[in-house]
């Protein structure tokens, strides 16, 4: 290729979005835009096309266009889409960037008037794949979460149509415990429709404006029977006076409330709640200052390793013990997206045998904010 041509190449890769790649006859690297070097580093040209993919079907598809004759290509795949006349699609995980990227890869040969050689098109398809996998294992877990409490009851209402028609205890308790599964699997339903709401409305930061001391105090007193029912101390400290800030009053309602909720539920009978809320004159990922809302509690506790994943979908530390207590295994994942809607933090910290505390830091009115829930 000519040095007119390379400029010339050169200028029209650097405005093409995917990682391109240039090869010459004998399979050296001749060019490469901003976007390749971003994911396999600087310094490219010059060097053997298999020092930057090593993939085989790859190296096995540049063969092809590079030297048809020798190579036959085989048949199209009938999933990827159309090959370039004499060129090659296929898919493949290559390493690149330090990770393992899902790619799907377009091999070319160079047009005549530039000389001998192939290009070299990659498209990450790795958030495609992330999210397709997400989908099927959300589909599996729903179907799991639903078929355990249909298939109990499938078998109790065989049973009352058998061998307990004439038996008046065993259909009480069958008939309760028909309730229960049913009461969870309604309960599973709107947590799945509130976390799809939450999702839809995720981008859509709220514009309104609610006063956090006040709406805490509402919640307490909503949760007060079920905490006097489990003879649970509560404390409270910082919900005098008045702070608005911005924020989806019904999402922020259902926050506490979840949270509240499993303070009650795993610091046992007889234990302690707190909710306390502070002002935090500068919180680094706000870029500003923020509310403080920590709810706490002095439980059994979790161990460490279970902290980074309490905020995915169906995830539990004791599935037997959640189930039991009614819990859908989706609570603190819509807590992470409505707290992620408001642009705050959401932090865990639990000790085993010495409770947990839950902290939801939102940005004060009129603060820039840059973060987003999670640890």
């Amino acid at each position: 290729m000519t040095r007119e041509a390379c400029r010339r190449v050169a200028g029209i890769m650097d405005g093409i979005p995917l990682p391109v790649l240039i090869v010459d006859a004998q399979a050296r690297m001749i060019g490469a835009n901003p976007a390749a070097e971003a994911l396999f580093g600087p310094n490219l040209l010059d060097r053997p096309f298999v020092t930057v993919i090593r993939h085989p079907a790859v190296l096995q598809a540049l063969d092809r266009v590079l030297s048809p004759d020798r190579h036959p290509a085989p048949p199209p795949d009938p999933v990827l889409p159309t090959p370039p006349e004499g060129g090659a699609v296929l898919r493949a995980q290559i390493a690149a960037d330090r990770r393992d990227v899902a790619a799907e890869i377009t091999v070319s040969r160079l047009a005549p008037s530039l000389g001998a050689g192939a290009v070299v098109a990659i498209l990450d398809r790795s958030a495609a794949e992330e999210g397709e996998q997400l989908r099927r294992d959300f589909v599996a877990n729903v179907s799991h979460e639903l078929k355990t409490p249909l298939t109990a009851m499938t078998g109790f209402i065989e049973t009352l149509r058998g061998p307990a028609r004439n038996d008046d205890k065993a259909r009480a308790r069958f008939l309760d415990i028909m309730e229960r599964e049913a009461g969870r699997m309604n309960r599973l339903v709107g947590d799945l429709l509130s976390l799809s709401r939450v999702q839809a409305e995720e981008r859509r930061r709220p514009q309104t404006l609610v006063d956090l001391p006040l709406l805490l105090r509402g919640v307490l007193a909503t949760m007060g029977p079920a905490a006097e029912a489990l003879d649970v101390r509560v404390e409270a400290t910082g919900l005098d006076g008045s702070q608005r800030l911005a924020g989806d009053a019904d999402q922020l309602v259902q926050v506490f409330q979840n949270l509240v909720e499993n303070a009650l539920k795993y610091g046992g009978e007889g234990g302690y709640l707190g909710l306390h809320l502070r002002r935090i004159p500068h919180e680094p990922m706000l870029r500003g200052p923020g509310w403080a809302v920590a709810i706490e509690d002095r439980g059994e506790g979790i161990d460490e390793i279970h902290l980074p994943r309490l905020t995915e979908r169906f995830y539990r530390v004791d599935t037997h013990r959640s189930r039991a207590q009614g819990g859908t295994g989706l609570g603190l994942a819509i807590v992470k997206h409505i707290v992620n809607r408001h642009r705050g933090r959401f932090r865990i910290e639990s000790t085993k045998g010495q409770g947990s505390r839950f902290t939801v830091i939102l940005p004060e009115a009129g603060a820039a904010s840059g973060g987003s829930a999670g640890d």
